[in-house]
This record gives structure tokens, C-alpha cells and sequence, in this order.
């Protein structure tokens, strides 16, 4: 009996997009689909764009024989000029379109790679908007869709609108039933093209000296999409980002992507970072929390008031056990003049409030004696603990759940998200803390995850 798993190919090349080859793999296979990712270099390891290394399952050269039910190209430059460049693959999607089959292609590559070769002649498409004149020249009717479906061709426009692209092939190839599926734990936003928002408590200053030197540790069974969408645009924003792996230094996704780290975490914690922030993902939330000098880490960076930050599954697999979502030495000096200010107790009365207060079990106390101050005085003080949000699958491990129907949810030093389809989103929250708001809009009309 023949087999009913589609099958797809995502090529990839040196200079391919990263966001939009990662997430288009990711999406595919949470569907269900059969896919092979194929380098057209000479190694089976490519240098994407931002820095990030990917390895891919096999060389092109090796599947010139293969039947696929979808071979769908991610952007990037000088990544679309490379799979131009291959005439390996120009073979490959001219017979996927003379076949009737689905082929597909994001950012650069619908104008670049598609239009060159002759497959959008009257047709609508749409690409990144930097190329839409080549589009046009190339035959294609343009559209500023963000996906575009016509035929048995589906192009879309960039980073920010790939999440979208990929959902549109599960459907074009499995059904609305299934795109509904694997759509729902993305977690993705309705308002596709808005201005992200936050929420925010308890604002300060992010600090840092020159440039911002973030830490993304990566595990086996970590989220690559989140990964990598952090990764990506924190590099985009000329954050210096250093990828740093718990396991070995090449890993296996949770889907099955294979990274490379730029190193061990071993030698990454000999330096010291202005933010530490770990994607998700149920294996690599779990990784994490295993690794002694990476909770040692985390630790300390709370210690010092440095940012962190977690997203996913790792906000409750990683921060609550460790208490990481506990503030320590909390600032009562509120707390404390109010005290001082009751009439009607001894000095011996007040005096032991403050040191409840202050003492072992503090956050848990102070947030006590805070509450009992507010209700019974009506006076405006602070409680202790941070406010985070999770993987809603994952909300029920947090002590603390008031804030998590929240995509996004800053607290202070620390900053949290839901899922892959929030990744963006977080993402640009920590630009925007670090370099203000105005450079992460910049960053996110440029990946058109914002209208342009």
C-alpha cells in the first residue's frame, strides 16, 4: 500500500534565511510531512545569514532522483542568488511545475530564483519588497500579499510573515483540519502585521556597556524556531549573541533541525553576559534545568540584577523549580517607612514586621505582609515575586499564573513569552529593552513582521 505522508524538500544554501528556512521546516513536520532538508553546497553544514550554522540531512545531489509532493524555497541573500546559481535545482522545480506539483518560495526567492527561472509568467506572487520591480520584469502579476496562493505556486514576502506561509502549505498540502491543528500550540497572533505590544512591570533600565552581549544556550529537543528567531534578530539588531550548547556542539532540535552552536557552554560561562535567555522546547527546557552551571548562571545573573529571560516550556521547567522567579533582596524600604508611620505599635511591634519581612522565606513573607499592609491600610506597596507568562500547556507548574494570557511579559530584570508563534514578539521586547523601541520597530518592518 502506498505510502500517504508527503513529502517535501527544503533546500538550503550559504546565505539562506534562517527564520524562514527553520519555521517552514518546523511547521511542515509538526503537520506531519516527510521533510528532507538539502544543502546545494558542496558540505551538508551551511553558513546561513546572521551568523547562524545549519546542518542539513542530506546534500541535493543525493535527492535528484526523489519524488516530492512540495519543494519549497526559503530567502535570504546571497542565499537566493546561490539556489539561482543551481542548476540541480532549477531541473528539480521546473519538473515539480510541469508535474502540476506545489512549489514554493519566500522573500527573495519568489523574484530571484522563481521569476528568473520562468515559473511565475502570469501569475500573482508576491516577494520582499526590495525585489517587487524584479518580480514584475519577471512576468508575475505582484501583490503585496503577505501569503499569495495561485495555482500550484505559494510566495509570501519575508521573516516576519514565514509563520503564515508555512501554515498556508500544510493546508495547500494536508487540509484546513490539519493547518488548524498545528496552528493552535503555535500560539500565533491574529493581527498579522500590527505593532507588537508588551506588558510591562515594574520598568528599569536595561544596561549594558558598548554593545549588548546576550547568551542563547541551545540543548537536544530545544524549540529551534524560537531559538533561532531570537538568534536571528537580536543579530539583526547588532546584538553581539553567542549561541552556546548544554549538549554537544551540533544538536538535534525538538523537530528535528540540527544547529550548531558557536561553542560549549563550558567556555561560554567564562564570560559574562547583560542577558541570558533560553528558548523552549520540552527536551531542551529539560536539558536546561539538568545543567548545574547553566542554573549556577542564571542565578547569579538574577543575583546582580542583570536581565534574564525564558520562553515556552522553559519559564516553568527551567526558572520556577529553581526559583528563579523569586526576587531576592527586595527593596521594603516602602514597606518599611510604613511601618514606621503606624501609630498605635510598639517600636518592638514594628520592628519585628521588618524583619519578617527580611527574613529566609522573604519573597513569600514580603509578599504576605505587603497584602496585609494594602488591605488593612490601604497603602500603596509593592509585592515580591515576578510576573511571567508560559507555554499555556505549562501555566499550571508557575506559582504565580495572574499574567500569563500575556504574549509577552516583562517584570523588572526579567522577560518572558508563550510559544514559537510569540518568539518574534519576544524578541523584539528584548531590542527594545536594550536599544528602545524605535530600533526594534526598525528590525520588525524590516522582517515585515510589522507593516513596512
Amino acid at each position: 500500500m502506498a505510502s500517504t505522508t508527503k513529502k517535501v524538500l527544503v533546500p538550503i544554501a550559504n546565505g539562506t534565511e534562517p527564520i524562514e528556512a527553520v519555521i517552514t521546516i518546523d511547521v511542515l513536520r509538526r503537520g506531519g510531512a516527510d521533510v528532507t532538508v538539502a544543502s546545494i553546497e558542496k558540505q551538508i553544514r551551511v553558513d546561513a545569514s546572521h551568523g547562524v550554522k545549519l546542518v542539513a540531512d542530506s546534500l541535493l545531489s543525493k535527492c535528484s532522483d526523489a519524488v516530492f509532493d512540495l519543494i519549497t524555497l526559503p530567502g535570504g541573500m546571497p542565499g537566493a542568488t546561490n539556489f539561482k546559481s543551481c542548476q540541480l535545482l532549477e531541473k528539480l522545480v521546473k519538473k515539480q511545475a510541469e508535474d502540476g506539483k506545489l512549489y514554493a518560495a519566500v522573500c527573495a526567492s519568489p523574484a530571484v530564483v522563481f521569476g528568473s527561472w520562468g515559473l511565475l509568467n502570469g501569475l500573482k506572487a508576491t516577494c520582499y519588497p526590495g525585489f517587487m520591480d524584479e518580480l514584475k520584469s519577471s512576468g508575475a502579476t505582484a501583490v503585496e500579499s503577505r501569503v499569495q496562493e495561485e495555482g500550484n505556486v505559494v510566495t509570501s514576502r519575508g521573516p516576519g510573515t514565514t509563520m503564515e506561509f508555512a501554515v498556508a502549505l500544510v493546508e495547500k498540502l494536508l487540509g484546513k483540519e490539519k493547518a488548524d491543528e498545528v496552528s493552535g500550540p503555535l500560539v500565533m497572533r491574529s493581527n498579522h502585521g500590527d505593532e507588537y505590544s508588551i506588558k510591562e512591570l515594574n520598568p528599569m533600565q536595561w544596561t549594558f556597556d558598548d554593545v549588548p552581549q546576550v547568551l542563547v544556550p541551545i540543548a537536544n529537543g530545544t524549540e529551534e524556531m524560537e531559538a533561532i528567531m531570537i538568534i536571528d534578530i537580536l543579530r539583526r539588531a547588532q546584538v553581539n549573541v553567542v549561541v552556546a550548547s548544554v549538549d554537544s556542539l551540533e544538536i538535534l532540535a525538538s523537530r528535528k533541525v540540527k544547529l550548531e552552536a558557536d561553542m560549549l557552554l563550558d567556555e561560554a560561562a567564562k564570560l559574562s553576559y547583560d542577558l541570558i535567555v533560553l528558548p523552549g522546547g520540552l527536551g531542551g527546557a529539560q536539558a536546561f534545568a539538568k545543567s548545574e552551571k547553566l542554573v549556577n548562571m542564571l542565578k547569579k545573573q538574577r543575583e546582580s540584577n542583570r536581565p534574564y529571560g525564558a520562553i515556552c516550556a522553559s519559564p516553568a521547567l527551567v526558572l520556577e523549580p529553581h526559583g528563579l522567579l523569586k526576587a531576592t533582596k527586595p527593596d521594603l524600604s516602602r514597606e518599611k517607612i510604613v511601618v514606621e508611620k503606624m501609630v498605635g505599635f510598639s517600636a518592638h511591634v514594628k520592628l519585628a514586621m521588618v524583619n519578617v519581612a527580611e527574613g529566609p522565606d522573604s519573597n513569600h513573607t514580603a509578599n504576605l505582609a505587603a497584602m496585609w499592609l494594602r488591605i488593612k491600610f490601604g497603602h500603596d506597596v509593592a509585592t515580591y515575586g515576578k510576573k511571567v507568562t508560559a507555554f499555556p500547556a505549562m501555566c499550571n507548574k508557575l506559582s504565580d499564573q495572574s499574567e500569563i494570557e500575556n504574549r509577552v511579559v516583562v517584570d523588572g530584570n526579567l522577560i518572558t513569552s508563550r510559544g514559537p508563534g510569540t518568539s518574534m514578539e519576544f524578541a523584539l521586547a528584548i531590542v527594545e529593552k536594550l536599544l528602545g523601541r524605535d530600533k526594534a520597530l526598525e528590525v520588525a518592518k524590516i522582517m515585515l513582521f510589522t507593516h513596512p
